[in-house]
């Protein structure tokens, strides 16, 4: 069996624990150790001072947006992929990846651009006070720019999956996150760099994380060839074919976007409510910041990982739908419940027994700042145990096509339910409605998940019942 054939049997016939193994351990490693080296860039930069601290915090959204284009494409594209390889589509399958990959490089070269001029707005826009905000255009200025790498590796890291390459993936975020972890205190501190250091060290770690990508696209090991004439596109304007079956561009767009801007506008909510925060706890100082900073490090931490490992389920639940295995598909369902779940609560434990051992860690002496973040991690600890089953069926939704779903349920932790949540509650409990926003916003999600869960398990049941009558649509 070829390697191609291989990764078309993982997706669809190897059993479903070995499957999500196989395609959701590694991403979630790869993307467990790119969260860990957050972690360890603002462990030495907390060893600058707390308006540095505060200075990444600030910017961290902001990176998050950009990075988002990736996911717009890259995510939207994987989705469409896996239903296309599911029925046996490879041509469209290799344009759908050649039209993601250039088009989200592009569009990110143009926001990075717009970013850059005008940088100091958007950083006041993001929380950074008087203190901060020289720190925070010393780092963006660096981060900003280095962002196009990353475009390019989260679009190339979710297409990759789709096509059952995970190690390929968790390979790139590897190397890349274990070369910034080494060269943080190099630059940082040997160099006498300070912040811009680190934003150096991310910079060159993202570049060689790309040089992987290229290495598996010049090697010719993808199923997909990424070439510039299998962009739509251009391969509307270059066919003079009438005949030809490939799917036409405002289709193959649609079923992008459609998948992708729930996705971009998920990290778009998510950078908005860090910098909700940011803005909130300003009031108490640059402390508060870079206290509720840490705590948000740590928890994407633990959400990476969870969102590592369904990025494994996903491409498996997308090409199940697209060949109609529904007893596949509810196994996959369950089995990342499970697993997901397992690991939240280890996880949430450890962040709820522990949180003034873990925030100290990222400062000297800053006793406040202590306070305020194991007050917050405490709570997020706990709600953070509710992640697993909520991200199962936000990211289900997303891998059958059903955009819409997805939108809805993907903006409720950091949309629909936390943004009136931290905009409300501090006015009435002062510091207590920051610290508890996110673990009040994480239950009421979890909520809404079972009340949308409920009726796609009865409408899968009742297309297994009824396969003829399956209309999964000629594109999704």
């Amino acid at each position: 069996m070829n390697n191609q054939s291989k990764k078309m049997a993982l997706l669809g016939s190897t059993s479903i624990p070995k499957a999500l193994l196989a395609m959701g351990i590694p991403t979630m490693i790869g993307m467990l150790v790119n969260a860990f080296y957050n972690l360890v860039d603002a462990y030495f930069v907390g060893g600058l001072g707390e308006s540095q601290m505060g200075a990444i915090s600030v910017v961290y959204p902001l990176g998050q947006v950009v990075v988002g284009l990736g996911l717009l494409f890259g995510n939207g594209a994987a989705s469409y992929i896996s239903r296309l390889l599911g029925r046996g589509d490879k041509e469209n399958a290799d344009i759908v990846a050649s039209t993601a990959l250039y088009s989200s490089v592009f569009t990110g070269a143009v926001i990075i651009i717009i970013s850059m001029v005008f940088m100091y707005p958007i950083l006041n826009f993001l929380g950074a006070t008087e203190s901060i905000l020289p720190y925070a255009a010393t780092y963006a200025g660096i981060y900003i720019v280095s962002c196009i790498f990353n475009v390019f590796n989260v679009t190339m890291n979710n297409i990759v999956t789709s096509e059952g390459a995970a190690k390929t993936t968790m390979c790139a975020l590897l190397i890349g996150a274990v070369l910034n972890i080494a060269l943080d205190p190099l630059f940082i501190y040997a160099f006498d760099l300070k912040l811009a250091g680190a934003a150096i060290a991310t910079a060159i770690s993202q570049m060689v994380s790309t040089c992987v990508y290229l290495t598996y696209i010049i090697r010719k090991k993808s199923v997909f060839h990424f070439r510039i004439k299998d962009c739509i596109y251009i391969k509307e304007i270059l066919s003079k074919d009438t005949s030809m079956t490939f799917v036409n561009t405002k289709v193959i767009m649609s079923e992008i976007f459609k998948i992708g801007i729930p996705t971009l506008v998920f990290q778009i909510l998510t950078s908005i409510s860090i910098s909700l925060v940011n803005n909130t706890a300003g009031d108490y100082g640059d402390s508060a910041i870079a206290g509720m900073g840490v705590v948000t490090r740590l928890i994407s931490m633990g959400s990476l990982s969870v969102f590592g490992f369904i990025k494994g389920f996903q491409p498996i639940a997308g090409y199940s739908y697209g060949a109609k295995k529904f007893d596949r598909l509810r196994e996959a369902i369950k089995t990342s419940i499970l697993w997901s779940t397992a690991f939240c609560v280890i996880f949430g434990l450890t962040l709820t027994l522990f949180p003034d051992a873990i925030v100290s860690q990222f400062t000297k002496d800053d006793a406040e700042m202590i306070r305020i973040g194991a007050a917050s991690l405490r709570a997020n600890g706990i709600s953070i145990m509710l992640f697993g089953f909520y991200t199962v069926y936000s990211s289900l939704f997303l891998a059958l096509g059903k955009g819409k779903e997805g939108f809805i349920l993907g903006a409720c932790r950091q949309g629909i339910c936390f943004i009136p949540i931290i905009l409300l509650l501090p006015m009435v409990w002062g510091l207590n409605g920051i610290l508890y926003a996110q673990p009040i916003a994480d239950v009421l999600s979890t909520v809404i998940t079972v009340f949308m869960a409920i009726p796609l398990h009865r409408k899968l049941n009742g297309m297994q019942k009824q396969p003829s009558a399956i209309n999964i649509g000629s594109h999704n």
